[in-house]
This record gives C-alpha cells, sequence and structure tokens, in this order.
C-alpha cells in the first residue's frame, strides 16, 4: 500500500462551497503548507490538499451529491495561544477561551466559516491521555 507522503491511512476531507478560498483561509489562519491543488472544468476547486506538519487534510467543493460537510479536527501546535491569535486574525470565531485541561493539553476552540470547529490543543506532557 503506498500513501503519499503528508497524509495517513485515514485523512479527513472537507467539502465546502467557495472551496478554494476556504483553502486559502485556512492557510491563513492555521498555518500549513498548500501541497496542490486540482480544478474541475468550471473552475471549482476538485481537490485541494493541505500539509500540516506530518498530517494532511483534503477539500473539495461541495455540489449535487457531495453537500458541505462539517467536522470536528484535534489540532496540535507548540503554542495554543499564539495559533489561537492567528485563527482569530484570519477570520476564525472563538468558541472557546485557551485554558489548561485536567487531561494535559492547554487547549482552546475555534470555528471556520464553513462551520467546522478546529481545538487547537498544546500537549503539556510526554503522558499518554
Amino acid at each position: 500500500m503506498h500513501i503519499p507522503k503528508g497524509f495517513a491511512q485515514v485523512t479527513p476531507y472537507i467539502f465546502t462551497r467557495d472551496a478554494d478560498q476556504y483553502m486559502d483561509g485556512l492557510l491563513l489562519a492555521l498555518g500549513g503548507k498548500d501541497m496542490g491543488r486540482t480544478h474541475r472544468d468550471d473552475g471549482k476547486l476538485a481537490n485541494g490538499q493541505i500539509c500540516f506538519g506530518d498530517a494532511g487534510i483534503m477539500i473539495s467543493e461541495a455540489g449535487r451529491g457531495f453537500p458541505p460537510s462539517q467536522s470536528t479536527f484535534y489540532f496540535y501546535v507548540a503554542d495554543a495561544g499564539a495559533s489561537m491569535k492567528l485563527a482569530l486574525d484570519n477570520g476564525m470565531t472563538k468558541i472557546m477561551d485557551i485554558a489548561d485541561m485536567p487531561y494535559g493539553d492547554r487547549q482552546g476552540g475555534v470555528k471556520d466559516n464553513a462551520g467546522n470547529i478546529w481545538w487547537i490543543s498544546q500537549r503539556l506532557t510526554d503522558a499518554p491521555y
């Protein structure tokens, strides 16, 4: 089995309206690297890939048979406070302030313009959950 670099055996795939703009917004708000985009004949995004560290996600324009999807993502970062600020400065909406959690993460939450929730989490310990 061959899995492309930056992807896992299970990779999130988001369908959304204005997918190119959505992808650009994620890159600004959460960082990551644009790994490429393929467009349909009508110019809409057929498939885009973003790599965040060692994990990738895929994005596509919603349409007939593929309605907009909403999900929740647990997003590990080196500095939760700085990442939260970046997300908010680039259009995401805060749903939970950054706080130290009893399970060893410093964490806050944001919602993107497509309704997806991103838990911005900085692990504070090497201990398992």
